[in-house]
């Protein structure tokens, strides 16, 4: 079983806590000691970024991250290498999140079948038409058991949810909201709302709600609408001020209390 569905199988009741970091920042090589200190301190998935030159969806701090993991040196063949070093030694899902553009250099089948031989076993593509998801990526990524995760957010109609649901597996990522990625000290009454017309809808696929997530309110009305939250840039900015993911974890467990 694909890791992602065997995580959701078994944890019905758990509160669920993904955290994105983009790969190669703050240091090229420190991909894979932030991946397994995730995994010993007990993040339920973990969303590896793709660093890319014009990450559309991602505010200043993603941004950040991924300039200075291209000026490191990270590459997605790189990144790949990196993560088959550490593929025996990590039990929870992996996923990447990318743009579109350097996955259609790599290959998209080629790309499938690294995620495989690396331990990857879902990718987000903000970016990807869901017709071209349709007719060129889902044949392959069903062929290697490659989960493509896709997005809804506050602006989109029922029927796509329901078609996006009704043609995607894995979990539906929620944005919180139309804006970039960035913290938020809390979720207005029109967000609170959002995720309230989508509990209504009785969905087949899990849900995990990302962007703003940065405290105890927050977290708790992520977790309280979905299977989980998962939260980017705060951790991004800890992992950069400390330039240690355990130390990161620790503040970022503090600033969830708060």
């Amino acid at each position: 079983m694909n890791k992602i569905n065997k995580l959701f199988t078994e944890s019905k009741n758990q509160k669920l806590l993904s955290l994105y970091f983009c790969a190669g920042a703050p240091t090229l090589e420190g991909t894979g000691d932030v991946i397994k200190t995730l995994q010993r301190r007990g993040i339920s998935m973990i969303e590896v970024g793709i660093p890319f030159s014009d990450p559309m969806a991602d505010g200043p701090v993603i941004q950040d991250a991924a300039t200075t993991a291209l000026k490191n040196g990270m590459t997605l063949r790189k990144l790949f290498s990196q993560l088959k070093d550490i593929k025996d030694e990590v039990n929870i899902p992996l996923v990447l999140m990318g743009y579109l553009n350097p996955i259609m250099q790599y290959g998209i089948e080629q790309f499938c079948l690294s995620c495989v031989d690396s331990g990857v076993s879902g990718v987000i593509i903000p970016d990807l038409p869901f017709k071209d998801y349709q007719d060129t990526v889902k044949p392959i990524a069903d062929k290697y058991d490659i989960r493509i995760i896709m997005l809804i957010t506050p602006e989109t109609s029922e029927e796509r949810i329901r078609f996006i649901d009704d043609n995607t597996d894995g979990f539906i990522y929620m944005v919180s909201s139309a804006a970039i990625t960035g913290a938020q000290k809390s979720f207005d009454d029109a967000k609170q709302e959002y995720f309230r017309r989508i509990n209504a809808m009785n969905l087949r696929n899990p849900r995990m709600i990302g962007f703003g997530i940065s405290n105890a309110q927050t977290l708790k009305a992520a977790q309280d609408n979905a299977a989980g939250a998962i939260i980017g840039s705060k951790f991004v900015t800890l992992l950069n001020e400390t330039g240690n993911a355990d130390k990161a974890l620790d503040q970022l467990f503090d600033a969830l209390k708060q």
